[in-house]
């Protein structure tokens, strides 16, 4: 967070001194002070912390708008007017929080369109568009990719009895142990109430075993530190190119499906 707040400021002092410098010129850069503010309002989009997200926009506007209208006023100073430098001081940080604005509002709809909106991975969407990508790669290197594919045992059953919330929950916890258990380039994906996938790229059938087993056995230890009687499941399949579709691989995985809980990692 540091290390982004000072590159974003060294970023508006070198646009302040390029854009003072030609001033005098027939060229302008003020555009440019839009760069500093659709970088914060992109950060403040993906973390996505409410109650720091409107400080931090108004500030970065505030800044760019001082830095315009002083390097704006020093060239003509001091027959430049204070008021109107005030005013553009003014006028430009609501500009800048109006565009700020816009872009977190356009960002966070861009990735709640590709985001399961219980659990935070990836939603069938997304999952399509990443499978076309790694079968796309693995037609060209020849390696195959693995989808993985868990359920968990008597959800419906469990929800009944302890209810929606409680099952949200479970989903929500489990989300998490997706996420800690797979890479970068591994796609975790829910779209399914209870049935969540994970794509891994550049991986064979028995690599992929090892990390679904790996994932079974957090699922287990977490499940019993809540206190929740569930088990996890799973089943993969392995291909190279693009032969099969979504639909196809995931009947294939559903097919191979193991019970996870009396195996070891």
């Amino acid at each position: 967070m540091f290390f982004r707040s000072l590159l974003i400021l060294v970023e508006v002092v070198f646009i302040t001194v390029l854009n003072y410098y030609m001033a005098s010129s027939y060229y302008s850069l003020d555009v440019l002070y839009c760069l500093p503010v659709i970088q914060t309002a992109r950060f403040a989009a993906i973390r996505d912390e409410k109650n720091s997200e409107n400080f931090t926009l108004f500030f970065v506007a505030m800044v760019c708008a001082f830095a315009w209208s002083l390097a704006e006023a020093a060239v003509t100073w001091p027959s430049f007017p204070i008021s109107a430098v005030l005013m553009n001081v003014v006028t430009r940080a609501v500009t800048f929080s109006i565009i700020a604005r816009v872009i977190v509002k356009l960002w966070k709809d861009r990735e709640s369109s590709r985001k399961d909106s219980l659990t935070g991975l990836a939603n069938r969407f997304e999952l399509t568009k990443s499978l076309d990508d790694v079968q796309r790669q693995s037609q060209i290197t020849g390696n195959p990719y693995t989808l993985l594919y868990f359920d968990i045992e008597y959800f419906k059953i469990f929800n009944q009895a302890f209810g929606l919330q409680t099952g949200d929950d479970v989903l929500k916890q489990l989300a998490i142990v997706f996420q800690e258990a797979t890479k970068v380039n591994d796609i975790a994906s829910r779209i399914m109430s209870d049935e969540f996938y994970i794509l891994l790229p550049d991986m064979d059938a028995e690599l992929s075993q090892k990390v679904a087993i790996r994932i079974c056995g957090a699922a287990e230890r977490m499940f019993s530190k809540y206190g929740w009687k569930l088990t996890l499941s799973y089943g993969f399949v392995s291909q190279i190119g693009s032969q099969k579709n979504l639909d196809e691989l995931i009947q294939m995985a559903r097919d191979n499906k193991i019970n996870g809980k009396h195996l070891e990692a």
